[in-house]
């Protein structure tokens, strides 16, 4: 409770800092002046959520995410199991994608637009593309860094490749699956965002623009604020579905400021570590728990 107090109070602080810099008029260096106040900005925001644009073109942007978003994991999954498993897949894949991988998303936008019939497909294709390659790299990264061990294990006890393939590969990369997931949700909105700017028709992005245009800077605000909170939102999703499909990690590491346990002062050192080695203390438990969790892993 007190770790999500003092995150409401940070938020507090920030929006506070932001309506007395804006309302006084505060031009020291960065010319605050010229911003809209917090009370201006949730004006603007009440006025639109009780019309309906503000609602479809937050359903036309989160339609053209989702698509795009799925459409990326499943292919860059894919594609990242097959060019980490397969040598010939990474010659006949690999230098393609690695030309491709610089190039920006947003700079695809010309392409889309040649090369689709509609600019809803051009939209969902870049940002199918921004998600794309981060999903791709870190599953390959996830796969080449897998135990050989679990591999040759499967294979002893009569496991053939898609057994191998379900049991170890797939699993045992999910950890960094998600971890690219992560970063391309995040990715696809930055880039989902500016191709509706440029060739959109309703959205979010679109809306900003518009309201860019037409000198309406809390409708700018309102825009960039629902922005960061689908990102947020969404962004939150990935994570607690990887956490669901990976629960079978040690989450001790994962926790920001945990404290190791305490040791337990009962134990004496002798039944702790035995100086002949043959006993069997605490030491020797902790050490068949570990075995015991490895096999388990395995």
């Amino acid at each position: 409770m007190k770790r999500y107090a003092l995150r409401v109070v940070s938020l507090a602080a920030a929006l506070g800092l932001w309506q007395a810099l804006t309302s006084l008029d505060i031009d020291l260096w960065l010319r605050f002046s010229q911003f809209p106040t917090v009370t201006d900005v949730a004006r603007t925001f009440a006025a639109r959520v009780s019309g309906p644009d503000y609602w479809t073109d937050l359903t036309d942007s989160l339609t053209r995410i989702l698509t795009g978003f799925l459409l990326a994991a499943v292919l860059g999954v894919a594609t990242g199991v097959l060019v980490a498993r397969s040598r010939l897949a990474e010659d006949l894949l690999g230098p393609v994608l690695e030309v491709i991988r610089p190039i920006p998303a947003i700079a695809l936008v010309p392409v889309a637009i040649l090369l689709f019939p509609s600019n809803e497909q051009g939209i969902v294709f870049i940002t199918c593309t921004a998600a794309f390659f981060p999903v791709l790299v870190s599953t390959r990264h996830a796969v080449r860094a897998l135990t050989p061990v679990w591999e040759e294990a499967v294979r002893t006890m009569g496991g053939g490749r898609w057994r191998i393939l379900g049991s170890v590969v797939l699993p045992g990369a999910l950890p960094g699956v998600f971890g690219g997931l992560s970063v391309g949700i995040g990715v696809s909105w930055i880039c989902v965002i500016s191709a509706e700017m440029i060739s959109g028709q309703y959205g979010v992005g679109y809306r900003t623009w518009q309201d860019y245009t037409v000198v309406d800077y809390p409708g700018v605000f309102v825009g960039m604020v629902t922005i960061g909170v689908l990102g947020w939102l969404t962004s939150t999703a990935v994570e607690l579905l990887g956490r669901r499909l990976t629960r079978w990690l040690p989450r001790s590491a994962y926790v920001p400021g945990a404290r190791p346990p305490r040791p337990d002062r009962s134990v004496t050192p002798a039944a702790a570590a035995p100086a002949n080695g043959t006993g069997t203390g605490t030491g020797t438990g902790v050490t068949r728990s570990e075995e015991a969790r490895d096999e388990h892993l395995v």
